[in-house]
């Protein structure tokens, strides 16, 4: 009776992987319930490609997660080979820590592996180690001489990974330019897809004086800077205005931006932040780096700021103070009417896979 209970399945999942439209492959280093933009790009592009017929299949970092550089990309290049062995497509979703492997196990499968960059695992390395305001557009001219022996490798690492994709997509066309520059990229093997753009979800008032800056503590974020601007000693932004730094699980979250009063994000580079489309798709106003990717979508929607000017983004923040300057913003934020579905997205990936054979 089990034997056939058995059968009964085997023959149910063979059915279903016959009639399914093609098998995908996602590489992500974090993935829900972990917070960040590729854990949700994951999420998404799974939810709707399985809704369209694809069989799909996610690898995460696990116990990678505690080893060192190196013997993690191994560790992760075994474990993926059966998953990558049996795929249609691949998608990484980074340029190095799952996107080397991936890579490497694509070419030996001979599989289409289309790797979509999110930030820059390099310069933000980069800047953790030594601390230094550099700027991500001038990282590549001003510091490569300056790298040092690990990281002068992880440059090497991600040319090839990169140089060796089927294809490599990007969310906007700035960091696509610093990219072909900086790694030597054939511009025919790129593409471009926007990050996911909602539609609106309403109005929702705030109840405290609260600017949302949420993001993981790293020093490219740039938080040190931001909390000077509302603590130092001789601070002119009132005292019962709130900054929240902290990050939650992605709904407690949302909930947060919908009570706060605005958003604020004053990174050394940006490519396209889900804080500040978040905020829009919330109708709240917000105050952006003008180190970002998305500026030429969003720069008649909100205050931008020189990122390593204190007095900039102190301006910036007394402004959105100002009830009418608070409203016209407002205003701004919900005339903006771009959407940019997952389902729009997943569609563009298969696309791209169909134009790369």
């Amino acid at each position: 009776m089990r034997s056939l209970k058995k059968k009964n399945q085997a023959q149910k999942s063979s059915r279903k992987f016959s009639m399914s439209k093609g098998r995908i492959l996602i590489t992500t280093g974090i993935y829900p319930p972990k917070i960040g933009g590729p854990a949700q790009y994951a999420k998404n592009l799974r939810e709707v490609w399985g809704k369209k017929g694809y069989l799909v299949k996610v690898k995460t970092f696990h116990l990678e997660n505690y080893l060192p550089t190196g013997i993690r990309h191994l560790f992760f290049f075994f474990k993926i080979i059966p998953a990558v062995s049996t795929s249609d497509f691949i998608l990484a979703l980074d340029t190095f820590s799952v996107g080397f492997p991936t890579v490497l196990a694509g070419k030996i499968f001979g599989k289409i592996v289309v790797i979509r960059t999110g930030g820059d695992f390099l310069w933000e390395g980069y800047i953790e180690r030594t601390g230094k305001k550099v700027l991500f557009r001038n990282f590549y001219i001003q510091e490569k001489d300056n790298l040092n022996l690990k990281e002068k490798l992880i440059f090497k690492l991600t040319r090839l990974t990169l140089n060796n994709a089927s294809k490599v997509v990007f969310s906007t066309t700035w960091q696509r330019d610093i990219f072909v520059s900086a790694y030597a990229l054939d511009t025919k093997k790129t593409g471009i897809i926007e990050n996911y753009y909602g539609t609106k979800e309403g109005d929702f008032e705030f109840n405290s004086k609260t600017f949302i800056a949420s993001t993981r503590n790293l020093k490219w974020k740039n938080l040190d800077i931001l909390k000077n601007v509302f603590y130092k000693k001789d601070s002119i932004i009132p005292k019962d205005i709130n900054l929240l730094t902290t990050t939650s699980e992605f709904e407690s979250f949302m909930e947060k931006v919908k009570n706060s009063y605005a958003v604020i994000l004053v990174s050394l580079g940006d490519i396209s932040p889900n804080l500040i489309l978040d905020a829009i798709r919330l109708n709240k106003p917000f105050i952006c780096t003008k180190e970002v990717g998305i500026f030429d979508r969003i720069k008649d929607i909100g205050i931008f700021v020189n990122p390593l000017d204190e007095k900039e983004i102190e301006g910036a923040v007394l402004k959105l103070l100002d009830a009418l300057e608070y409203k016209k913003w407002q205003d701004k934020v919900r005339s903006f009417n771009f959407v940019h579905t997952w389902d729009e997205m997943a569609d563009e990936y298969i696309r791209l896979k169909t134009s790369t054979k």
